[in-house]
């Protein structure tokens, strides 16, 4: 089997774990809201209008979805004041949270990604998994000395192995 496989790495919350998979991966139309947001990119705005605009789905669907996808706090939800031909009138904004950032690159094409966006996802996953090792060490009453040592002794042999 010659395929590239690629590793994906997905925190999800403990306690509804197969209600967000279930939410998202059961229904094409959540599946679309992420991939949208990803067109648009990941960490901008995304609009209910566009969204229906840009969808197959009925605008019912997409508004379900929407509240589904926020009530799991996959996406976050504010409202905005915007001015059309004199009129003030408010839309939801909708974004990937952070945990839902990680389920839209689930279906992101790594070449569809900058360098740069590539770099915010590798710290943001560096930082997440720390925080875990940390909450851990703790748990488990190690020394956090010793996480450390660990962390400098890798970053010191990466450097012995590039030269």
């Amino acid at each position: 089997m010659s395929s590239n496989l690629h590793p994906y790495v997905v925190f999800l919350p403990s306690e509804h774990k197969i209600k967000v998979l279930s939410a998202i991966f059961g229904s094409k139309a959540a599946v679309d809201i992420l991939k949208f947001s990803l067109s648009q990119g990941i960490s901008n705005k995304i609009y209910q209008g566009d969204l229906v605009k840009k969808s197959t789905f009925s605008n019912k669907t997409v508004i379900k979805n929407l509240k589904s996808l926020t009530k799991l706090r996959i996406l976050t939800e504010k409202m905005e004041k915007t001015e059309r031909n004199g009129r003030i009138t408010w839309v939801k904004a909708y974004q990937l949270s952070s945990a839902g950032k990680w389920f839209a690159l689930l279906l992101a094409e790594e070449k569809e990604l900058s360098d740069k966006e590539k770099a915010e996802i590798f710290q943001s996953l560096f930082r997440a998994y720390l925080r875990w090792a940390k909450d851990l060490s703790q748990k488990l009453n190690m020394d956090k000395k010793m996480l450390e040592r660990v962390f400098t002794e890798e970053m010191q042999r990466t450097r012995v192995h590039k030269t």
